[in-house]
């Protein structure tokens, strides 16, 4: 039998978790549902099989843990999310669970003890698919979890509490994941770029030097439903052409940003109850805005809303929304920033530094804890979060080795960075 390589193991691992999904016809996990529990279950048998000590959390993280078998010694967590969005990619997240769990597996197989405890997160929820709430994995352990979303439902009116009753979690037990920062020396998140800069630049590797804020808003238009044939246009009061005009302000508004670093999108759009013969009396849709820095980010925030009610009052209809995420921009840490770009010149690549647009938990982690992140390039011109998204098996070697040359120099490295008092 062919001995695969770690880049290939890891590639692998991707492949297997990718057979579990809601959908038939495309990968999507949803918090909490059948495929995220099957999931969550092959997870559990992987790091079992890494020899990884297993536990399941209060929110449904799964965790693996190794002891270095020092007394007193503090923990480097890694970790990434294992749910996904709507027809995503294979890759999205669990490269960065995968990834640690093949390095773990090998340094059993080799014997090595790394100077600190590791522990590898599974987070069991990021983006916010079933909820519209993201971090729900994560914000637990940084202290900053709002219970407030545990009354929120999905689309079948399931409370979030009553999930995670129904899949053995208990809601209670949440306040307890909070970590004492003085007992972790940090996090690391190894994840794929989701965009074309590595690609076009040629190289497999860019150590992040900061995470782009985001806020999102859930909008809903309603205007007054109407016979599509006897209604006059001028005595109308259409929430979809309401609502598609909103989103042309939006676009507009995130082109034309002075900044030059704010991006906006209408990701999910619906006439709801729509019929081809009925003018629209209702329509749903969403608002993201991101930003490398949350001052120009928030500035467009409030022209887009106020264009949207501008909007509204002149076609007469109403217009609502509700803030479902408001996420800081992040920095990495800069000594964490200097070592990783370090440990990726160690294997003979440029250390190719850049900011992420994408939210990760690591944004989140980073808020109590020094926190560091390496992207890995994608195939396919950059695309992400959907099925086409792709990987080399050589290009997650590289991400491998880079991560434990990062990881053998946080014994000493670790130490001098102070970690963040909880917020």
């Amino acid at each position: 039998m062919e001995t695969l390589s770690i880049g290939q193991e890891i590639v692998a691992a991707c492949e297997r978790l990718g057979r579990h999904s809601d959908d038939p016809d495309g990968l999507t996990v949803a918090y909490l549902g059948a495929a995220h529990r099957a999931v969550a279950a092959d997870l559990k048998e992987e790091m079992a099989g890494a020899g990884l000590a297993v536990t399941v959390d209060a929110i449904g993280n799964v965790i693996g843990r190794r002891s270095c078998g020092r007394p007193g010694a503090r923990t480097l967590i890694t970790g990434s999310h294992f749910d996904t969005v709507r027809n995503g990619g294979r890759f999205d997240g669990r490269l960065g669970i995968v990834l640690p769990i093949a390095l773990a597996r090998h340094l059993n197989e080799t014997g090595e003890r790394l100077p600190f405890d590791l522990e590898i997160i599974a987070f069991a929820e990021e983006e916010g698919l079933r909820f519209a709430s993201t971090f729900l994995g994560s914000s637990p352990l940084v202290g900053q979890f709002d219970a407030s979303v545990l009354e929120r439902t999905d689309a079948a009116g399931v409370r979030l509490a009553d999930a995670m009753r129904d899949a053995g979690l208990d809601p209670a037990g949440i306040a307890g994941l909070r970590r004492d920062p003085g007992t972790v020396l940090g996090y690391y998140e190894v994840h794929i770029e989701q965009g074309p800069v590595l690609l076009a630049a040629g190289e497999a590797l860019g150590v992040v030097t900061s995470i782009a804020g985001g806020v999102r808003h859930s909008c809903r238009v309603t205007g007054s439903a109407g016979h599509a044939g006897t209604v006059p246009m001028r005595l109308r009061h259409d929430a979809g052409t309401a609502a598609a005009e909103m989103v042309l302000a939006l676009e507009e508004r995130c082109s034309a940003d002075p900044s030059a670093t704010v991006v906006g999108t209408a990701g999910r759009f619906e006439v709801v109850r729509g019929a081809t013969n009925v003018i629209p009396g209702e329509c749903q849709f969403t608002i993201d805005l991101r930003g490398a820095a949350d001052g120009p980010r928030d500035l467009a925030l409030a022209d887009v809303l106020r264009s949207c009610r501008e909007i509204a009052a002149r076609r007469g209809v109403l217009f609502e929304s509700e803030l479902t995420m408001n996420v800081p921009a992040t920095p990495c840490t800069p000594a964490w920033v200097d070592a990783l770009a370090a440990a990726v010149a160690s294997l003979g690549r440029p250390a190719h530094r850049m900011p992420s647009g994408a939210g990760h938990d690591a944004m989140m982690m980073g808020r109590a804890l020094p926190m560091a992140m390496l992207f890995v390039r994608c195939g396919n011109g950059g695309v992400s979060h959907s099925p086409h998204e792709t990987m080399t098996a050589a290009d997650a070697g590289q991400a491998a080795a880079a991560t434990l040359a990062f990881w053998r120099g946080r014994g000493t490295a670790a130490r001098d960075v102070p970690a963040k008092a909880q917020e």
